[in-house]
């Protein structure tokens, strides 16, 4: 009984020894890289940056995702890929080795034979909690300091109260009959999308034919739910003016295609595709669900 008794506590302690040698490792994601990524756009479109590279490397320094935002000299891109790498791979803001290598002409001005070595100011390390998970590197701002604070901005993505951290639980939408019929009875949008969904629904009606609709961003899916119409898509839209971002509408289509449409069709419109309703009967009920 003692002879077993040693043999469990022996396997117990080993098991926990390894226990101990293997650690949780975050990881980010392709995901988490384009929330960096969306972060440092956002500051950039707060401080008015007229271009710039951003570029975001795993732990190991691999590219995960890039964006070159308009306006930003070619070189860019290699560059704000660089001080990603230098960030992670020396686990300090690039900004310590620019400064260090021209401290008052007695830098270490060796370090920059290194292989893989960007001392430039615009790169920074990505932590959660307390673990490196990557890098974001930027270049091509106004200034060294901008191109640090659109790269601070995308290495906060993850800090605690942020909406990038997570996102939120997925909620059921449920709307009753009367509900319904009041949007239906004038034209309406049942579910905006304003909590950050990528889709719509709109619980349209239409009396008169409406004008060439193209929608930049958003593709239609159409369900009719009662009524007839002729419906045109594809072509050309004619004298299409923006009436609002991401929109343009225009007074007709040329070589579109024409068919009839009616109570139970499902008509699906990718974005950038011209279309119109014409001869509706009054009136002319149909579900839209719009998917950016």
């Amino acid at each position: 009984m003692k002879k077993t008794f040693a043999v469990f506590v022996c396997i117990a302690a080993l098991a926990t020894a390894s226990a101990a040698q293997i650690a949780d490792k975050k990881t980010l994601t392709l995901k988490g890289a384009e929330s960096v990524i969306a972060a440092a756009k956002a500051e950039a479109q707060k401080l008015q940056a007229p271009g710039g590279v951003i570029a975001v490397v795993d732990d190991g320094g691999n590219l995960m995702a890039l964006e070159r935002l308009d306006g930003t000299f070619s070189a860019g891109a290699n560059i704000s890929i660089g001080k990603a790498r230098t960030a992670v791979m020396f686990k300090k803001p690039t900004r310590f080795f620019e400064e260090l290598i021209n401290s008052n002409g007695k830098g270490r001005t060796v370090m920059t034979a290194l292989d893989n070595f960007t001392p430039l100011i615009g790169g920074i390390p990505i932590t959660v909690d307390g673990q490196i998970v990557g890098g974001i590197g930027v270049s091509g701002a106004v200034s060294a300091d901008q191109d640090e604070k659109l790269a601070i901005a995308g290495s906060n993505a993850f800090a605690t109260g942020t909406s990038a951290m997570a996102d939120p639980p997925a909620q059921i939408s449920y709307f009753e009959k009367s509900k319904v019929d009041a949007a239906f009875a004038k034209g309406a949008i049942l579910l905006d999308g304003s909590d950050g969904r990528n889709y719509m629904v709109h619980a349209s009606r239409r009396e008169k034919p409406g004008q060439a609709e193209i929608h930049t961003k958003d593709t239609d899916v159409i369900y009719v739910l009662d009524g007839t119409a002729t419906f045109v898509s594809g072509g050309e839209a004619v004298d299409t003016k923006e009436i609002a971002a991401d929109e343009l509408r225009g007074s007709s289509i040329r070589s579109g295609e024409t068919r009839q449409i009616a109570k139970g069709d499902v008509i699906v419109v990718p974005n950038g595709i011209p279309h119109q309703f014409l001869e509706v009967t009054s009136p002319f009920l149909y579900y839209v669900v719009k998917v950016r």
